[in-house]
């Protein structure tokens, strides 16, 4: 009978043959496992009674936190509410009541997306909440400085950060400098209202 196996002489050129056939398959197989170029990073920008803050969101870090905040801006929501609590050197928060001080009503609260690697620094963006980790609405702050005792892991769960400015910081320092007072039995209300006028988002193609 004759035997199957062929001498090695013969084998190996053939394998090597076979190897370099599969190669550039090989190439396009892995170019096509490749994750796609990311999408770019969604900016908003926030026109106010003092200027316009243009935002940088980071959906890659907290994507549930920045569509809830789309959302409502995309609805309006924020068109026409206030900077209700400015504490100079800490924060200025908004989104959430109207020149009158009327709570305006929201959508469900959302999962608290705090993280380590995103902290509370000088001009990034995060939810207000209450005491309980899972209860931010519609409500933000912009923080003045590095508030790191906000930060997920040292006080608790954190308040999670979902984008920083990036055009406008020296609006944030000017509505931090306005005067405050206490009103409806809510503290550090900027005596002149500081009102949000509209929250668009920026086309990226602009």
């Amino acid at each position: 009978m004759t035997n199957m196996v062929k001498p090695l002489k013969t084998v190996t050129p053939v394998l090597l043959m076979a190897f370099a056939l599969l190669m550039p398959t090989a190439a396009v197989q892995a170019q096509t496992n490749e994750q796609p170029a990311s999408d770019p990073l969604p900016k908003v920008r926030m026109v106010t009674s003092e200027g316009a803050i243009e935002l940088q969101l980071r959906p890659d870090v907290a994507p549930e936190t920045v569509d809830n905040f789309l959302q409502y801006a995309e609805d309006g929501f924020f068109d026409g509410t206030i900077f209700h609590r400015v504490i100079p050197g800490f924060m200025i928060q908004g989104g959430g009541f109207t020149r009158d001080l009327s709570r305006k009503s929201t959508r469900a609260p959302i999962r608290n997306e705090a993280k380590e690697t995103l902290p509370n620094l000088r001009g990034t963006i995060a939810m207000a909440r209450t005491s309980a980790p899972d209860s931010a609405t519609s409500q933000f702050f912009i923080n003045l400085s590095d508030n790191g005792f906000l930060n997920a892991g040292v006080r608790g769960p954190g308040y999670a950060v979902f984008g920083k400015v990036t055009e406008g910081m020296g609006v944030v320092d000017a509505i931090a400098r306005k005067q405050t007072t206490r009103k409806q039995g809510m503290a550090d209300v900027p005596v002149e209202p500081v009102i949000i006028e509209t929250v668009t988002v920026v086309d990226p193609e602009g």
